[in-house]
């Protein structure tokens, strides 16, 4: 089974989204539990069946070691790391469901320190198949230095981690308070022809002098040719189906002849109906160009459901 690893920055939804995937994966029949590894995150929103704070909080390691908050957590996983036997012990019973592992928000733990890295490789030798999604904002993308600098951070997870990988725009609903898009939202998911945002860089007269630098920032993550997005609101029931239907399928989980039983409700709402893509696009039109129109025809729907 999937062992799906949530990443991102502080404040880009991880635990809301674990908190949403759980709740649509329960309802449909999934056999589904999130574990902790923040030891910072101590006021989780779901239902909690490992919690690395079992094993050590971040009070006790600022306390004892003289740590602060971002050197606190680091020490913590590597204390996980040490300690694998507690992890592998809390998975054991857990082998045939899907696990949602809810990760600190300091960057460096996936685009430098190996702790983190080393962790996943051992669930995988359990016989999960590790798949990470990190979230990041999709507010970035209304400025384009910090679009590039995500662009930045997500191929760094992507070579440090190396592991099958999601990159995600997280609430994109909010999308539209934070100013008008350059480009259709398109540009910004696919990643392609980023020469584009650079005399968008250089309106702002602050950037002038790193224009060549930009350039070659640019040019590399497009040889890579590594980065693409998926979007996300975590409270649309068809934006999470699509997202979880990705992972499925990045994870190389397929439903056939050896599903489990309390995944037939999950396979059955996949197989009939939900393997419309809505692309870039569409997800433009629904969060950002027509807002209004979508909620308005969605809250007539719902009285004509009820009334009927």
């Amino acid at each position: 089974m999937a062992a799906v690893i949530v990443i991102g920055p502080p404040g880009s939804g991880k635990s809301t989204f674990c908190w949403g995937a759980y709740q649509l994966l329960s309802a449909v029949g999934r056999r589904c539990v999130v574990a902790n590894i923040d030891p910072a995150n101590d006021r989780v929103p779901y239902p909690c069946d490992i919690n690395i704070q079992e094993l050590v909080t971040l009070d006790e390691i600022m306390s004892r070691e003289e740590l602060g908050p971002n050197g606190g957590v680091i020490y913590a996983l590597e204390t996980l790391e040490e300690n694998f036997e507690w992890l592998e012990n809390k998975l054991k019973p857990l082998k045939d469901s899907f696990v949602l592992f809810d990760c600190p928000g300091q960057v460096e733990l996936f685009t430098h320190h190996d702790s983190l890295r080393r962790i996943l490789f051992r669930i995988e030798k359990l016989g999960r198949r590790p798949v990470i999604v990190h979230l990041v904002d999709a507010h970035y993308c209304t400025d384009a230095a910090k679009y590039i600098s995500v662009l930045l951070l997500s191929l760094r997870a992507m070579l440090q981690l190396d592991l099958p990988h999601i990159n995600v725009l997280s609430k994109v609903d909010t999308l539209r308070q934070y100013g008008k898009l350059d480009f259709n939202l398109d540009f910004y998911t696919e990643v392609q022809d980023l020469s584009y945002l650079l005399p968008v860089l250089e309106r702002d007269p602050r950037m002038t002098k790193y224009t060549a630098l930009n350039a070659a920032v640019c040019t590399m993550i497009e040889d890579f040719g590594l980065v693409g997005f998926e979007t996300l609101c975590v409270e649309d029931k068809e934006s999470m189906m699509r997202l979880l239907q990705t992972i499925d399928r990045v994870g190389g989980f397929n439903f056939g002849l050896t599903e489990i039983s309390g995944d037939e409700v999950w396979a059955q709402a996949t197989r009939g109906g939900w393997h419309h893509t809505m692309d870039a696009m569409d997800v433009q039109e629904r969060w950002v160009d027509a807002v209004e129109e979508f909620d308005a025809a969605q809250v007539t729907a719902w009285k004509e459901e009820a009334a009927g």
